[in-house]
């Protein structure tokens, strides 16, 4: 559960994320260009004003990492988004946008006055919640009017999924990687490289392609990745690799920062169930200055001297408030990245694979545990739209990146 469910009506923010807002909140003080253009992206504006307004945003919302750069990929992708659904001739309705905006006003079980009133409070205006209210409305109609005919799911594609999610039989499986860095300008050539290495036959020439193109930790091993159940993997992941035999190879499966391939070495039951989890305790610990030596070096020795997430405080306390980030978060709702990272840990085990702020800060990411889901009888029905959301967002993801490829964008 994320802090913005457990707030009170009367207060947004603990301290740690008041600080982060004060800041930004004085720095947008001195700003007098703050209507000024930021950025373009094929001639449309984006003020300075809306970036602060974002990123006070996020904040609120705890979003991890640095919410200046997010705030700024988010509202390019907001304009690309709108464009395309201007295009295809979709506009959300009012009662569309007040219905988003309530949604999002019950996560946090107020009402959507209050809700709108709680964040004015905090300094952040309407028009910034209506604005990311209908991009989202926006998006989700260019998506299903243009990828939605294309999306059937098969009964044995929901076999497969209950199997995967409710860890029936204890489903294990040993799995290659080749995860290749990709950024908005480059993802379309990876997706294309990646869709070619998918290609592939054989163990051993996957584990060459590994070396060659791979960015994970597992890239002179070949990709190799020991065995694990199913039920650690994100659940968008399950049905896809519960669904490839030995040596098949899955399809690109778009990350935040990379494409990832997966290769099947082997599957099997183990005779005990698998359990399923219905939250993701883990923590985040930036560390500047990237994969280099030296903050590589820092991580080893800060791994050496804690034993676990709580000990990440004290490390923490006379930081920037932004440095540590925690968060206990049901699995589907995790970034993909960080999930497959989670799912090779065990409890207060450490990775340093991933980085952030296009490699300017290394994340020290650390499991805390586990809870395990009550068992629930999963609805064919359910499932499969899950299975049909889960292709409409790799289409989305997949689409946008094109339409970054082809833009314009001019950043002041």
């Amino acid at each position: 559960m994320s802090r913005m469910t457990r707030i009170r009506p009367t207060r947004f923010l603990s301290g740690l994320a008041a600080g982060a807002l004060a800041l930004m909140a004085a720095n947008a003080a001195l700003s007098q260009s703050a209507f000024s253009p930021a950025i373009t992206v094929n001639d449309r504006v984006i003020t300075y004003y809306e970036i602060e307004q974002r990123a006070l945003l996020l904040a609120i919302m705890s979003t991890p990492g640095d919410v200046r750069d997010l705030a700024r990929e988010q509202l390019i992708d907001d304009r690309l988004k709108l464009e395309a659904a201007e295009i295809a001739g979709i506009t959300p309705s009012e009662d569309g946008v007040q219905a988003g905006i309530a949604e999002l006003a019950q996560r946090v079980n107020l009402p959507p006055e209050e809700f709108i009133q709680a964040l004015a409070a905090e300094g952040i205006d309407e028009e910034t919640m209506r604005d990311f209210t209908y991009s989202g409305i926006s998006w989700r109609g260019v998506v299903q009017s243009r990828f939605g005919a294309q999306v059937q799911i098969s009964e044995e594609e929901i076999d497969r999924a209950i199997i995967a999610n409710s860890g029936a039989g204890g489903v294990r499986v040993l799995l290659s990687e080749i995860v290749i860095p990709a950024t908005p300008q480059t993802r379309e050539e990876v997706t294309n490289l990646a869709g070619t290495l998918s290609d592939i036959r054989g163990f051993e020439a996957f584990a060459d392609a590994a070396r060659t193109y791979s960015a994970a930790q597992t890239k002179d091993s070949g990709g190799q990745i020991d065995w694990m159940p199913i039920t650690n993997l994100p659940p968008q992941l399950r049905p896809l690799i519960v669904a490839l035999g030995p040596g098949d190879i899955s399809e690109p499966v778009q990350l935040p920062n990379a494409v990832a391939l997966f290769q099947m070495r082997d599957i099997e039951e183990t005779g005990r169930r698998a359990p399923s989890y219905a939250a993701i305790d883990y923590a985040m610990f930036y560390m500047s200055g990237g994969r280099s030596p030296e903050t590589l070096a820092r991580a080893g020795e800060l791994r050496g001297r804690i034993d676990r997430c709580d000990d990440l405080y004290g490390v923490a306390k006379d930081l920037p408030p932004e440095v540590l980030v925690r968060a206990s978060k049901a699995p589907g709702e995790i970034p993909h990245d960080i999930a497959l990272e989670l799912a090779r840990l065990d409890d207060n085990e450490v990775s340093t694979a991933l980085t952030t702020s296009n490699g300017q800060n290394l994340i020290f990411l650390m499991l805390c545990g586990r809870t395990a889901q009550l068992d629930e009888e999963l609805s064919r029905e359910d499932v499969a739209q899950a299975l049909r959301n889960q292709r409409l967002q790799s289409f989305a993801e997949s689409y946008l990146a094109q339409l970054r490829a082809d833009a314009t964008i001019v950043e002041k």
